[in-house]
């Protein structure tokens, strides 16, 4: 590809060339944060399913050091989404309520079925690609219509916007939203946890900014570095992420800065608060998150289908995993797919056991789909 006539050099995201140097530069700078922490190995964790495909779409595993282990944290809001949560949008549907949501979301199960299970028994389910749609299937239903909302700050907003510009009065929403830092303060608490950095989302933190990681890194000792989604952008990251545990550097770096700033969207934050608000409730298979969870404020309760329909509710009150499913495991980092015994044989995208296995950011999924840990890793 040629330069541009001012003489600079073009923006390319796939170059193989660069990513051969960052690869280089990333071995490098790895061995010596090994040496400085006095550690055998080195533990990144991304909390992006978008980052998981490009990592394992793009074979970005075979250009990472040995011992460095680059891990996807609870990343997935479909796979964190809490079976009660299910439950209720389940119970909606076989009350006779049209339910609409996502298609990553209709095929999870909750304590005992999916809503495409109740589906397939006659309820009435939508599979929708935008909150506006659902919106307007209450405009053209003569029936109420619940939004199962689902999704982490950047999706939130959307719905919030919708809320905002109008709905008609026959439209509510079930959000199961979550929001994201909480989740990793709980990973960074955990007992023995060896995550010496994170890598944060670039959408979500186009919405939030990256000053909202600073007191997380301050408070935990752990860099934040806040990564794009192309191989290049995930591989500059790595870098980024390396060099600053070599040099016990806790800060926030940004590197996508193309969408990214300090302060965000601030528009977009006031809609989304305007809207929605902080509380604690489970995410599948980790933990009660504490303000993990993002709800519609008391003066949006018209519109909240927890509230209209309180008496078509899920008498489930705690989430489990299936038998022999690792899936909190795994999204809190503690295991990979391959650890788990029915992934790939009882466990596939057709036939999904749990929810990692569902989504097309899960996990699971993406490594059935790519593979996570490429045979080119053993063979360079």
């Amino acid at each position: 590809m040629s330069a541009p006539a001012d003489g600079t050099e073009r923006l390319r995201f796939r170059d193989p060339e660069r990513a051969k140097r960052l690869a280089a530069a990333l071995a490098a700078i790895v061995d010596d944060a090994l040496l400085a922490r006095g550690s055998e190995r080195l533990a990144i964790m991304h909390v992006c399913g978008s980052h998981e495909q490009a990592i394992s779409k793009f074979g970005l595993r075979s250009l990472v050091p040995e011992r460095l282990d680059v891990i996807m944290g609870p990343g997935c809001p479909v796979c964190v989404t809490d079976m009660p949560e299910i439950d209720e949008a389940v119970a909606l549907a076989d009350a006779g309520i049209t339910v609409a949501t996502y298609g990553d979301m209709y095929r999870v199960r909750g304590s005992g079925r999916s809503l495409a299970d109740a589906h397939a028994e006659g309820a009435p389910v939508e599979v929708v690609y935008s909150v506006s749609q659902a919106v307007d299937l209450a405009r053209t239903s003569t029936g109420e219509v619940v939004f199962f909302a689902c999704g982490f700050e950047t999706t939130a907003v959307t719905t919030a916007a919708a809320l905002l510009a109008g709905v008609p009065e026959n439209f509510s929403v079930l959000s199961a939203h979550k929001y994201v830092l909480p989740a990793m303060e709980v990973v960074a608490g955990l007992p023995d946890s060896r995550i010496a950095a994170f890598l944060a989302a670039g959408h979500a933190a186009t919405i939030t900014g990256s000053a909202i990681f600073e007191s997380f890194a301050q408070r935990h000792g752990i860099p934040v570095v806040v990564a794009g989604f192309e191989p290049l952008d995930v591989l500059a990251a790595l870098v980024k992420a390396a060099e600053a545990i070599r040099d016990g550097d806790a800060r926030v770096f940004n590197m996508f800065p193309r969408c990214v700033t300090r302060e965000g969207n601030l528009p977009a934050q006031e809609c989304l608060w305007q809207v929605f608000e902080l509380e604690s409730g489970g995410w599948r298979g980790i933990a009660e998150v504490p303000a993990g969870n993002i709800r519609l404020r008391e003066e949006w309760r018209s519109c909240d289908a927890r509230y209209r329909f309180a008496s078509t509710g899920s008498p489930v009150k705690a989430s489990f995993e299936p038998a022999g499913c690792i899936c909190g495991t795994i999204m809190i980092g503690r295991a990979s797919p391959v650890d788990c015994s029915l992934f790939k044989t009882k466990c596939t995208p057709q036939d999904p056991v749990g929810a990692c296995m569902v989504s097309s950011e899960g996990t699971c999924r993406i490594w059935h789909e790519y593979g996570g840990l490429p045979v080119l890793q053993a063979a360079r």
